[in-house]
């Protein structure tokens, strides 16, 4: 299982890119068991894993614990990532 914590926030443009990856690598990778949690980043929760990650704009995106990427996110690094795992 590989979980994925995305911070958002409302309003944010690459945050809905974001979640369209997602969504398109789900479909292109049925066999990868994604466990993908949005969390707004203006929650007490979201607050903490930015403060935690040093999560300095949005998205933030953490892979089984370790912050991956902010800002816009890259789709062949993002896959080559989940691939490797």
């Amino acid at each position: 299982m590989i979980k994925i914590q995305f911070l958002t926030a409302p309003g944010c443009l690459e945050c809905e890119r974001a979640k369209a990856l997602f969504q398109e690598v789900k479909k292109k990778f049925p066999d990868l068991k994604l466990q993908i949690e949005e969390i707004d980043i203006t929650t007490l929760k979201g607050l903490d894993l930015a403060i935690k990650h040093s999560v300095l704009s949005n998205p933030g995106v953490i892979i089984n614990g370790e912050l991956f990427s902010t800002g816009s996110l890259n789709k062949e690094k993002f896959i080559n990532k989940i691939l490797a795992l």
